[in-house]
């Protein structure tokens, strides 16, 4: 029997570069031949690392050799091995034995030979006190295999259900590990000391610059004088990220208790620069160039109001329609009525120059978004819309006020590049209409879901599915904004932009196109990885838009496929698509696209 403890040691040697000669060969062998702790040996070897990093130092790659004893040791701790020998031969010398500062001027060769023992498995695994409702992690248990990974995140779970009971100060007290080399079992016996019941303090905010300290404080929303709780230290610490105001947050406890239980925090925060330009631009053949840009002021007035500009140019060079630009103003203001309410004015202009109409439009706005969780948010607003335009039946002039509302619950684990789980966009938008225009309600939804097949990442299906319509307004007395079509990148690739909408006349004049009053559209890609950075994307999107709903002559419908090559920038997949109309009677042959992001 023999007894340890879990210790984490870091060594790092520094030397001046001798002369450069490549590491002609590396062996890495692990006896019983297991893939996985071959991988995990290979993670884990610093000299492995070098070596792909094409370094040629001799010190450096001596002094990597030496470190490796311990990297490896811990990766097969991790893998539930104790029991472990390791070599690792420097042309031929046991890399232990080579001194520091006698490092050969060249080495050609190393071997690193692993034999990781029989794995264990836990015995007696015991952490107490618990707080009550503590359930620890399914792997920490009798039996199991004993990866010290496990041992570390049954503590941590345990000391963090302590937090969240009010016991900030929750410590390890004692711990124990007993290795039984004979039975390859590993006995765990962890004593926790909670501490004292403690409540939130004060909140000190340290390096702030341009920002006001009272609305640092406002934002965070730390509830002084409540109960203790991590999750609301972490809330507090999210939302303060979450203005995009700081380059760095911190929130850091302080050491000694205030009598008679209050524990003060103090934000530690690093201001960014105060204002931010971005340019976007994407092309289609059919469709033209976009052009985009906007202009970001993080802190306008001290207190965390964001005034962005924002504007774009659409259809450039189109063979279609005119050229589109539009114009909006925002100015947001976090922590208003709550510390996850963020109040907003809007101020946008659009001028469109479409196949069959022109129209220009104005909208003011102001809106209330809620964060409810990292992954559920809901908006609601108030908003008064003017449209004037012209169409093949004369001038058409809509004035309506609005109350639109959402929510979004976004589980994507990427949000431009997702391999994994779904987001869902609900929209219901009432609207008053006065003078010629009707009143009536517009409701919209968009789901995507992702599914990796295998390996996470290497093969991705998603799929898309968009609805929509208007209820209680006639289709010509409907703002012309608030109708749908279908085709494009938004919608079904192969087909050109805004291409499948309702033939009308209007007073015995000619036939011309508009928006329908419902709205349907599903996609489906196979995503493919071909290397790190670059993959290929198979789709095919179908679209219809329809009067008064599908059934009959009231709808139509079309479809398009293609291929597509994607490139992985790092910020996100530069993405390239080619597709041809594959149903319907909109297609204009082949379309190709240029964008940045997946295209949903």
């Amino acid at each position: 029997m023999s007894r340890f403890r879990f210790v984490a040691a870091f060594a790092c040697v520094t030397a001046v570069a001798g002369p450069v000669d490549a590491l002609e060969r590396l062996d890495i062998a692990v006896a019983g031949g297991s893939e996985e702790l071959t991988e995990a040996v290979n993670a884990a070897s610093a000299v492995k690392s070098l070596q792909d990093q094409g370094t040629t130092d001799a010190q450096d790659i001596l002094a990597a050799a030496r470190s490796d004893y311990g990297r490896i040791l811990a990766a097969l701790y991790a893998k539930g091995h104790y029991s472990a020998v390791i070599q690792i031969q420097v042309d031929g010398r046991e890399a232990a034995d080579i001194p520091v500062l006698e490092a050969p001027s060249v080495i050609s060769a190393i071997r690193i030979v692993v034999d990781p023992g029989a794995p264990f498995r836990f015995g007696r695994t015991e952490i107490r006190p618990l707080a009550t409702g503590t359930e620890l992690p399914e792997g920490f248990r009798s039996g199991a295999p004993a990866e010290s990974g496990a041992v570390s995140s049954a503590v941590d779970t345990a000391i963090v259900a302590w937090r969240e009971a009010g016991h900030a100060k929750a410590e390890t007290a004692s711990e124990e590990v007993v290795a039984d080399h004979r039975a390859a079992v590993l006995d765990v016996d962890v004593g926790l000391n909670p501490g004292p019941k403690l409540r939130f303090g004060r909140l000190v905010v340290e390096g702030e610059e341009r920002m006001r300290e009272r609305r640092i404080q406002k934002i965070a929303g730390l509830p002084e004088g409540e109960t203790f709780s991590e999750t609301e230290l972490r809330r507090a610490e999210t939302r303060l990220r979450r203005t995009g105001i700081f380059s760095s947050v911190s929130m850091v406890e302080d050491e000694a208790i205030t009598a008679p239980d209050l524990l003060g925090i103090t934000a530690q925060v690093v201001e960014q620069k105060p204002r931010r330009y971005s340019l976007g631009i994407e092309l289609a053949s059919i469709d033209g160039i976009t052009l985009s840009g906007a202009w970001l002021h993080r802190n306008l007035l001290g207190g965390g109001e964001r005034l962005g500009v924002s504007a774009e140019i659409s259809n450039i060079g189109s063979g279609e329609s005119g050229v589109d630009y539009g114009l909006e103003v925002t100015l947001d203001r976090p922590a208003t009525l709550t510390p996850d309410t963020t109040a907003g004015l809007i101020l946008g202009y659009e001028h469109l120059d479409e196949i069959d109409y022109a129209s220009d439009s104005l909208e003011v706005g102001l809106q209330f978004s809620h964060v409810f969780t990292e992954r559920l948010t809901a908006r609601v607003g108030l908003t008064y819309n003017y449209l004037e335009g012209e169409d093949p039946g004369g001038s058409f002039k809509f004035r309506n006020l609005s109350l639109p509302f959402g929510v979004t619950w976004d589980k994507r684990d990427i949000v431009n590049n997702p391999t994994k789980g779904f987001y869902i966009d609900a929209t219901a938008k009432p609207f008053l209409g006065f003078g010629t225009t009707d009143s009536g309600l517009r409701a919209t939804v968009d789901g995507r879901v992702y599914q990796s097949l295998g390996e996470p990442g290497r093969f991705v299906v998603a799929a898309r599915a968009q609805a929509g319509a208007v209820f209680g307004a006639d289709l010509l007395d409907t703002p012309r904004d608030e109708l749908f079509f279908s085709g494009g990148g938004g919608t079904v690739r192969g087909h050109p932009y805004r291409s499948l909408g309702v033939l009308v006349t209007r007073d015995s004049g000619p036939e011309f196109l508009i928006g329908g009053r419902y709205f349907l559209a599903g996609s489906l890609e196979l995503r493919a990885k071909v290397s790190d950075r670059i993959g290929v994307v198979g789709f095919v999107d179908w679209g219809a838009v329809g009067l008064d709903g599908f059934a009959g002559d009231s709808a139509e419908s079309h479809a398009g496929a293609g291929i597509g090559v994607r490139y992985d920038t790092g910020l996100g997949p530069i993405r390239f698509d080619v597709a041809t109309p594959i149903s319907g009677e909109t297609g204009d042959g082949v379309q190709f696209y240029v964008g940045l992001g997946q295209s949903f």
